[in-house]
Order: C-alpha cells, then sequence, then structure tokens
C-alpha cells in the first residue's frame, strides 16, 4: 500500500512523465519537431513584432518630435497669450538648467504663401498658394539642437544673413503631397530657386526657396523656415518674445528635476513649463494606445492558432499512440504521468520556440530596426520591444500551450485501458 501511495506520489508522476516525454522526443521525427518549433517560433514573433511594430510606428514619431522639434523640456505660451513673456531673460535661465545641453528658440505665426502672385489670372479663379506656418530661428542655434541641415532634401541651409531666402517643408509642395481637396492647396511648379510671396497679416515679402526640407516632423515639414529676424519682420513682432523655447538635457539627466529648476527659478511665472510627454498631444497618445490594442489583438490571434496547432499535433499524437498508452496504463504507469509527459512535450516545443524568438528579436529584428526603421510616410517607425515585456508573453504562451498539451491528451488518456490497447 505504501509502495502503491509512493508510485502515484506527485513527484514520481513528474519524473515518470518526464522520462516518456524525453524518450518520446528522442523518437520523434526531426522534421515534424522542428516545423512545431518553427511554428512556435513564428508565433512568439507574431506576439512580440506585429504589437511591437505598430506600436513602434507612433513610437517613432514620438521620438523625432522629442528628438528634433520639442526635445525634453519645452517652454511654450501660457493658453491665453501670444508668446513667451521676457523671453531673453528666459533663455538665460534655461542656460544654468542642471544638466543643460542645448536649446532652440522659435517663432512661430500664421502666413499664406504664393508662387504664381505675378501672373494675371481671369475672374473667379484661385492662385497657386497654401497656408503654411512661419517658422522663425536662428540657423546655428538650430543647426546645434535638432540638425535641420540634414533634412533638406535639395538646396542648401539657410545662413545667418540669407535675409531674403527660406527652406519650405515638403507638405507644402504638390509634388509631395499631390492633394487637391475643397480647403486644401498645395503649391504647384515650386522648386529650389523659385520666388514665392508670403503674406502675413498686412505683411508681405518675396522670397527665393532656397532649400526643401522634408523632415517627417511637422514642424519643420509644413512650415517656411526663415531666419527669425525675418519672421519677427513678417509677423510684425516688435519685440523679442518668442513662441517655443525646446530645451535639450544631457543623457541620465531627469527631466522632471530640470522642469521643477525651471519652474522654482520663476520661469513659470512668463510661460508654461512641460516635459516632453507632458507636450505630446493626448489625441496622439490615444491613437498609440489603439495601435497597442490592435496589435495585441493580432498577436492573440496568432496564439489561438498556435494553441490549435499544439492541440492538433498532441491529439493525433495520443491517437496513434493509444495502444502504447493502453499498455502503459497496463503495467501500472499512473495515468497522469502519461498526461504529463504530453505536457512536457508541449512545454519544450513552446521553450525551444520562445528561446529562438528570444534570440530572433533582441540580437537580429530589434537591433535591424533600430539601424534602419520603416519608412512610414508619416514617421520612422522602429521596433518596440523589451526584455521585461516579452518575458511576459513567453510566460503566456507557455501557460497557453501546456493548457492545449493537456486537453487532447486527457481525452486519449481517459479511454478504457484494454480498448486502447485492443485498439478499438
Amino acid at each position: 500500500m505504501i509502495e502503491k501511495k509512493a508510485q502515484n506520489s506527485f513527484s514520481k508522476n513528474v519524473s515518470v512523465g518526464w522520462f516518456l516525454a524525453r524518450r518520446e522526443l528522442r523518437r520523434a521525427n526531426v522534421w515534424t519537431t522542428s516545423l512545431i518549433v518553427l511554428v512556435m517560433t513564428l508565433t512568439f514573433l507574431n506576439l512580440i513584432v506585429v504589437s511591437g511594430i505598430l506600436e513602434g510606428l507612433f513610437q517613432g514619431s514620438e521620438d523625432a518630435q522629442k528628438k528634433y522639434a520639442i526635445g525634453d523640456i519645452v517652454i511654450s505660451p501660457f493658453l491665453n497669450r501670444a508668446s513667451i513673456l521676457q523671453t531673453p531673460e528666459v533663455v538665460k535661465i534655461v542656460k544654468t538648467i542642471p544638466g543643460y545641453k542645448n536649446h532652440a528658440v522659435r517663432y512661430t505665426g500664421g502666413a499664406r504663401v504664393e508662387s504664381n502672385y505675378r501672373e494675371t489670372i481671369a475672374p473667379g479663379e484661385k492662385r497657386d498658394g497654401a497656408g503654411a506656418s512661419v517658422l522663425g530661428i536662428d540657423p546655428i542655434a538650430e543647426e546645434r539642437f535638432s540638425g535641420i541641415s540634414k533634412f533638406v532634401i535639395r538646396g542648401s541651409y539657410l545662413s545667418p544673413n540669407d535675409g531674403d531666402s527660406i527652406l519650405i517643408g515638403k507638405n507644402l509642395l504638390y509634388e509631395f503631397t499631390p492633394i487637391e481637396a475643397p480647403g486644401f492647396q498645395t503649391l504647384k511648379n515650386v522648386e529650389v530657386g523659385s520666388r514665392v510671396k508670403v503674406t502675413a497679416g498686412e505683411t508681405e515679402k518675396e522670397y527665393f526657396v532656397k532649400g526643401i526640407i522634408s523632415s517627417k516632423v511637422d514642424e519643420f515639414d509644413t512650415s517656411l523656415v526663415m531666419i527669425e529676424s525675418e519672421a519677427r519682420h513678417l509677423l510684425n513682432r516688435t519685440d523679442l518674445d518668442a513662441n517655443t523655447i525646446a530645451i535639450q538635457i544631457l543623457p541620465g539627466t531627469d527631466p522632471f528635476q530640470a522642469q521643477k529648476f525651471l519652474l522654482d527659478s520663476g520661469v513659470g511665472d512668463y510661460a508654461r513649463v512641460q516635459t516632453a510627454d507632458e507636450a505630446f498631444p493626448k489625441f496622439l497618445k490615444d491613437i498609440k494606445e489603439t495601435f497597442r490594442i490592435l496589435g495585441t489583438v493580432i498577436s492573440g490571434i496568432g496564439l489561438v492558432v498556435a494553441s490549435i496547432t499544439i492541440f492538433i499535433v498532441i491529439f493525433v499524437n495520443a491517437i496513434t499512440r493509444r495502444r502504447f498508452i493502453g499498455i502503459l496504463k497496463g503495467i501500472g504507469i499512473n495515468k497522469k504521468a502519461i498526461l504529463y509527459s504530453y505536457m512536457y512535450q508541449a512545454t519544450i516545443y513552446a521553450s525551444l520556440g520562445i528561446i529562438f524568438g528570444m534570440v530572433l528579436v533582441f540580437g537580429l529584428i530589434k537591433p535591424y530596426f533600430a539601424a534602419n526603421p520603416i519608412n512610414f510616410p508619416f514617421s520612422d517607425g522602429i521596433l518596440v520591444a523589451t526584455v521585461p515585456g516579452a518575458m511576459s508573453q513567453a510566460f503566456i504562451l507557455l501557460i497557453t500551450t501546456m493548457i492545449a498539451g493537456y486537453i487532447p491528451a486527457n481525452i486519449v488518456i481517459k479511454q478504457n485501458t484494454l480498448s486502447a490497447i485492443l485498439g478499438r
């Protein structure tokens, strides 16, 4: 009686189940095993990569906005103000932030740009023009901050003396944004060297197009970029109060500590002080979360497919070995040990798939996308994947696979021992 209890003990069943599983796997067809492991690897990749790319589509856009447009900290006007009060004094404080690296002061405003303003048009026709943002910059400071010159795909970058020249964002040109819709116009027949007329309020001036910008950052791609003195003149600014001060801090510096320093220094009396995450519009965060959920749903479908695959493999394997299972039960092997053996097999398939998947994701796929982002129309997409996140997905895959292995094996093992031996 004691011996029987020992035989049926949990530890005994586990060890016997492991022995049977190893024996079964050693005798299995290598191509069949490889195919099952491949399915599990692809399933794990589906769990990580699909959701990671969908999330990375917007993460790449956020990273670009943070790196090139708003920095780690952004100072902007109060909602009831048009500009940052006492901008020169604020800039002096900005330079004293612990961990300060760079900053860019920008002047912005609305304008209209026209390309065929010298031509005579018939009554009722519209001139070739578009609504645009004016972006006034210090070319040297902006280059240090964002490296904007690398986004000039045609022509050349501005110099501090280019009072009669502008850079034009690609989204304002029909060549790059071929959309013709009511209320939305783009410029046709505009290239490097063309002259355009820019009108802001009652002020208008002609400029040469010195270059075309393509950055996938709206702040540049929808703007007429000019030196700051020209922007202030065009926008009728009689002071030095800017619209945005973007600040970069050194790696390892806490942006919230930098924000607190600015607020403690009194900058909060003149303007809003936000970290990059606080400055991102809520609708962008909502879209990013929506894509993350969509990726999870798609990955879940892949998980169901993998579970069905394991279910079929284990079920077919158990059905074809019913006689062997009946003999094992007949010679006294506890059915739980047999059940554990099939669960072990399913777990080993999943574990091998997870290991290969981890190597591919963090050793190959993620570094590849980091070096070669996906060229989406509005962002450079990356793969968002972390080790803790991958481990949680791996755990879900393991549990699901164990359940998928348990159910079919339990169905077959419950059959009558004699009927199984006789193949009935």
